[in-house]
C-alpha cells in the first residue's frame, strides 16, 4: 500500500463518514425527542427507557453476527443495508402514534445501526497505510458525533416547529441519501469494488468468534469499550436532555448548546488521543483509566453539588463526558493489533458490544428508578436525577475490574510473545537516570 493515500481513498473514507454521522443522527433521535415521546405515546420514564434500550440490545446483540457477515460480504453491502434500514425506522417513527409502531421503528434503526460503524471502521485499514490508521480510527468515530449536532440542533428545531412527522421523515430523507451515496461511491478496497470472503460456515463461525473471545486483548477491548463509552451515550442517547432541562432547569437552546459542546470536545479530543496511541501503543491502557476516572470525578462534582449546578460545572461534566467517545475507540484498535485481518470483523463487533450493553443496562435502571421516584409522572427534579444517575458508578467498578484483569492476562501473552511491558515505574526511574547523566555529563 502506497505511503501516501490517494484522493479516491479520501472519497471512500468520506463517504462512509458521512454514513456513519447519518446513523448517529437516527441513534440519538430518540433522546432529543424523549419529552415529546412521551406526551405523543402516553408513557413514563420506564416505557421510554425501554424504546432505547431495545434500540441498543438490537444493535448490541447484531454485532457479532454483522462481524462475521462484514467479514464475508465486506463493508459496501452492509452501509448501504444499514442506511436503508434506519431510513425504513424513521419513516414508520413519523407516522405512528402507537406504541408498537415505534417499537418496530426502533427495531429497524438498531438494525441498521448496527451494520453501519464497524462496516466503515473496516474501510480505513483496507485503504490507509497502517501508521494513519489510529489516528484517523479516532478521526472517524468522533467526526461521526456530528451527527449527534444534527439531531441536538435541527432535528430539535424541526420538532419544535413544524412537528414530529416532518422531523423524522426529514431523518429518514437523509437515510435514504447516504445509502445511495455509499451505492456509488463506496469501494471495499482499492483493489475491488465488492470483496467477497470465503463461505461462512457455522464451524468457521465458532472457531473465529472463539479464537477472537479467547485472546485476552479482545476482551481488553471489549472491557475498554463498556467503561468509557457508556456514560456519553447514556447522556447523548437518552437522558442528558431531560437531566438537563427537567432536572437542571435549562432552556432547551442551552442544552442544545451544551450537546454541541459535548460533540465537539470529543472531536477535538479524538485525533490527540489517536496520535498518543499511535505514539505510545503499550500505554494505551492508561489513557482509558484516565478517562474513566475523568468521567466518575466530573459526575460526583456534579451529584454531590447541592441542588443545580452551576453553568461552569456542567460545562465540566459535558467535557469530561465527550472523552469517553475517544477512549472508546481505543477498545477498536485493541481488536485491530491483537486479532488477524481474517477475523477483523468479528473482533471489532465482540468489542463494540462491550459499551452498549453497559449503555441500555444504564438508561432502562435510571428509567426505573425515576418511575419509581415519580408515580410515572413526567415531574422529575435534581433530587431525583441524582438518585438515579449514581447508577452509572456500578458500571463503572465493573469495567475498571475487567480492564485491570484483562489488561494483566493480555501482558502475559505479549510476554510469551516476545514483548515486555514493563512498569511505569521502571521506565520512569530510567528516564531519570538518563536525565541526570546527561547533566552530569554537561558539567563535565
Amino acid at each position: 500500500m502506497p505511503l501516501r493515500p490517494s484522493a479516491r481513498a479520501w472519497t471512500v473514507w468520506a463517504v462512509g463518514l458521512a454514513a456513519y454521522i447519518v446513523a448517529v443522527l437516527h441513534r440519538t433521535s430518540l433522546g432529543v425527542a424523549g419529552l415529546d415521546a412521551q406526551h405523543r405515546f402516553g408513557i413514563g420514564a420506564g416505557a421510554l427507557a425501554s424504546f432505547a434500550v431495545l434500540q441498543l440490545l438490537v444493535y448490541a446483540g447484531l454485532q457479532v453476527p454483522v462481524g462475521l457477515l462484514l467479514d464475508r460480504f465486506g463493508s459496501l453491502r452492509l452501509v448501504v443495508s444499514g442506511g436503508v434500514l434506519m431510513a425504513a425506522g424513521q419513516a414508520i417513527m413519523a407516522t405512528t402514534d402507537h406504541v408498537g409502531g415505534a417499537v418496530l421503528a426502533r427495531v429497524l434503526v438498531g438494525a441498521g445501526d448496527a451494520m453501519t460503524f464497524i462496516s466503515v471502521l473496516r474501510l480505513v485499514p483496507q485503504w490507509f497505510p497502517a501508521r494513519r490508521v489510529p489516528v484517523l480510527t479516532q478521526v472517524t468515530g468522533l467526526a461521526g458525533q456530528a451527527g449527534q449536532v444534527l439531531s441536538a440542533v435541527p432535528l430539535a428545531a424541526l420538532l419544535a416547529g413544524p412537528g414530529w412527522s416532518t422531523a423524522f421523515f426529514a431523518t429518514a430523507g437523509a437515510g435514504v441519501f447516504v445509502a445511495v451515496a455509499a451505492f456509488l461511491a463506496l469501494h471495499d478496497s482499492p483493489e475491488r469494488r465488492f470483496n467477497t470472503g470465503p463461505a461462512v460456515t457455522l464451524g468457521q463461525v465458532g472457531r473465529d468468534l472463539g479464537d477472537a473471545w479467547r485472546h485476552p486483548g479482545t476482551r481488553l477491548g471489549l472491557w475498554t469499550h463498556f467503561t468509557t463509552q457508556f456514560t456519553g451515550t447514556v447522556f447523548a442517547l437518552m437522558w442528558g436532555f431531560p437531566f438537563l432541562i427537567a432536572g437542571q432547569g435549562l432552556h432547551q437552546e442551552t442544552a442544545s448548546a451544551l450537546l454541541t459542546l459535548f460533540v465537539l470536545v470529543g472531536m477535538a479530543a479524538g485525533p490527540l488521543i489517536g496520535v498518543l496511541v499511535q505514539r505510545h501503543p503499550l500505554r494505551r491502557s492508561w489513557l482509558v483509566l484516565g478517562v474513566i476516572a475523568a468521567n466518575a470525578g466530573a459526575w460526583g462534582l456534579v451529584l454531590a453539588w447541592p441542588g443545580h449546578a452551576p453553568m461552569p460545572v456542567l460545562v465540566v461534566l459535558i467535557v469530561a463526558l465527550a472523552l469517553g467517545g475517544p477512549g472508546s475507540m481505543i477498545g477498536f484498535d485493541y481488536a485491530r493489533t491483537f486479532n488477524p485481518p481474517r477475523r477483523l470483523g468479528t473482533a471489532t463487533g465482540v468489542v463494540n458490544v462491550g459499551g452498549f450493553v453497559a449503555s441500555l443496562l444504564s438508561i432502562e435502571l435510571i428509567g426505573l428508578i425515576l418511575d419509581a421516584r415519580t408515580g410515572g409522572a413526567a415531574t422529575y427534579d435534581i433530587g431525583d436525577f441524582k438518585v438515579a444517575m449514581s447508577v452509572q458508578y456500578v458500571f463503572m467498578v465493573l469495567g475498571v475490574a475487567g480492564i485491570l484483569r484483562t489488561r494483566r492476562l493480555a501482558r502475559r501473552r505479549m510476554a510469551e510473545e516476545g514483548v515486555v511491558v514493563r512498569p511505569l515505574r521502571e521506565v520512569w526511574a530510567d528516564r531519570r537516570g538518563l536525565a541526570i547523566a546527561r547533566k552530569e555529563k554537561a558539567k563535565a
